[in-house]
């Protein structure tokens, strides 16, 4: 083999309290193709990835060249970065003979990653709960649409995290931690009803939306008052999701109208259920 093409999907984590542990896949996909031979990589995600990968399959360094195409934007809270650091890992292992195991795979990313979030859903697909190595999975039902508000401008992971606290107040902190769970209980038993009133978070949003998303509180209430089971910040941001059994295009209409930001746009899509896999 020559040559590998691995499909990705974006993802959204977080989903409001379940912050660095909670995700799920997207039906949005970025390819990543690596190919043997050409320079070795001078961009620095991409040396750090390759690096890692020879070093945890016991291989000499070889030169290979990559490329990524799709649909998953960047630096919108959509888990671009794992879409490519995912991708190569894969396409690596391919062309060696997948020396390593998918779940190696996931955790060499989830490293380089800093958290499991993205990661875990990239990896496996559906709805995860990611605490370090260990991964809990579950399908995500077809009827549930998540509807994405994109708005048009970047935000960094890291700069999203300078904004945060140093302590946080304990019982700001209990309830997030409880509406954490019920998200996941809602996932586990596909009883999505649960999800109303449970993406309310007191760990990072408050301070993301004062800081960089001013307009996040008004596109979440709007995509509620419209039908939405409830909406959080998508990772980082920018991207605002809302969580819908019904009526989805009325929701994504509501959230672009709420948000009043020039050029956003919207995609209203369903959980991919698969994960990271070869070919498009």
């Amino acid at each position: 083999m020559n040559e590998a093409t691995i499909r990705v999907p974006a993802t959204t984590a977080n989903l409001g309290p379940g912050y660095d542990c909670l995700g799920v896949a997207l039906q949005i996909y970025n390819h990543v193709t690596v190919a043997r031979g050409g320079a070795l990589p001078t961009d620095a995600m991409v040396s750090a990835v390759a690096e890692k990968f020879f070093t945890s399959a016991e291989l000499n360094r070889s030169p290979f060249s990559w490329k990524i195409t799709g649909d998953v934007p960047r630096s919108r809270g959509l888990g671009s970065s794992v879409t490519v650091r995912l991708g190569l890992l894969h396409g690596l292992n391919a062309l060696a003979g997948r020396p390593l195991s998918a779940d190696v795979l996931f955790r060499i990313c989830a490293e380089l990653e800093g958290h499991p979030d993205n990661a875990a859903p990239a990896a496996f697909g559906g709805f995860t709960v990611a605490g370090g190595a260990e991964v809990a999975r579950f399908e995500v039902a077809s009827e549930l649409r998540f509807v994405l508000l994109i708005p048009d401008f970047e935000i960094s992971t890291p700069a999203a995290r300078k904004v945060l606290p140093a302590q946080l107040d304990r019982l700001a902190a209990a309830q997030s931690c409880a509406n954490a769970c019920r998200i996941t209980a809602a996932f586990a038993t596909k009883n999505y009803g649960l999800l109303r009133g449970a993406f309310v978070d007191q760990l990072h949003q408050p301070f993301r939306e004062k800081e960089l998303i001013p307009f996040l509180s008004k596109v979440i209430a709007a995509g509620e008052s419209a039908g939405a089971l409830g909406g959080f910040l998508s990772g980082s941001g920018s991207t605002i999701c809302c969580v819908t059994l019904e009526s989805p295009e009325t929701v994504a209409a509501a959230m672009l109208a709420a948000a009043a930001s020039p050029n956003a746009r919207t995609i209203v899509t369903t959980a991919d259920n698969t994960g990271v896999r070869a070919g498009k």
